[in-house]
């Protein structure tokens, strides 16, 4: 594992990530709201085997800085994916984000199709836009009050209803770790924003891999029909820390289907 932090540019602050190990096509993962590139390390320990794989800190998480601007949107986060990818001279890479981290890796797939080899969603976050405003509302007012540790604590708890009782401890700890104006903003954000609209622009392979908690009518896969899914029980939220074996053998699938259906050019 090397940490590497890529100097700030005109649409990303300074970002660190976890890069290591060498062969095939490099893996990118991105980590949920409130989460971090350790996120991901029982992934990135499998894939070093044979491949490298590059997992970020989002802007306000982790290593990296915050947003200068207090921007915390998807969008600017996807500005984050691409920052590093120029940076680590990745020309093509499959994206691999959960929760608040599909819906970044969506809106940089959609934007840049010819470099993303393969998206694989863990948990993706749904379409927000379609949430009732009655319930988004009071929701959002009391984050954005002095309730904020209590209701962003009971949220994230709801969550972790399967979990066990470190992966629990570990993720509470690592949302209390967060500034309230960055996870303000990603709630904002992800409630406002089109992953219908990102996913359609990527024809490549994509896969969601889903836990119990994620199959209402906003879920992506409900309203997309056509976006393969595969489900994971016994876990809470954060299902590739929960069941990190089964996680990455659907990962190692995911993958050798990319290589099956790629160009010869692609698999040498």
């Amino acid at each position: 594992m090397t940490l590497i932090c890529v100097e700030a540019t005109a649409s990303s602050p300074t970002l660190c990530v976890d890069d290591g190990g060498s062969g095939g096509i490099p893996v990118l993962f991105v980590h949920s709201l409130a989460g971090n590139s350790g996120h991901w390390s029982s992934q990135l320990d499998h894939l070093r085997k044979n491949r490298r794989a590059i997992a970020i800190d989002l802007r306000g998480h982790g290593r990296s800085d915050p947003a200068r601007d207090g921007d915390y949107s998807i969008e600017a986060m996807a500005n984050d994916i691409d920052s590093v990818a120029r940076a680590l001279g990745l020309a093509r890479f499959v994206l691999v984000g959960h929760s608040m981290g599909g819906s970044v890796s969506i809106e940089y797939a959609g934007r840049h199709p010819e470099k993303v080899a393969g998206l694989l969603l863990a948990d993706p976050s749904g379409d927000g836009r379609k949430l009732p405003s009655g319930q988004v509302e009071p929701f959002l007012a009391a984050l954005d009050s002095d309730s904020y540790d209590g209701t962003v604590e009971e949220y994230w708890k709801a969550m972790l209803v399967g979990s066990n009782p470190l992966i629990q401890e570990n993720v509470l700890e690592d949302l209390r770790s967060i500034k309230k104006e960055v996870v303000i903003g990603g709630f904002r954000s992800m409630l406002s924003f089109d992953p219908i609209a990102a996913l359609l622009r990527f024809p490549g392979k994509k896969l969601s891999v889903i836990t119990h908690l994620n199959d209402m009518p906003i879920s992506l896969h409900n309203l997309l029909p056509d976006l393969p899914d595969v489900n994971v029980s016994g876990t809470g939220h954060w299902l590739q820390l929960d069941r990190p074996d089964e996680f990455n053998r659907i990962m190692d699938g995911f993958l050798l289907s990319l290589a099956d259906s790629a160009p010869s050019s692609i698999i040498s």
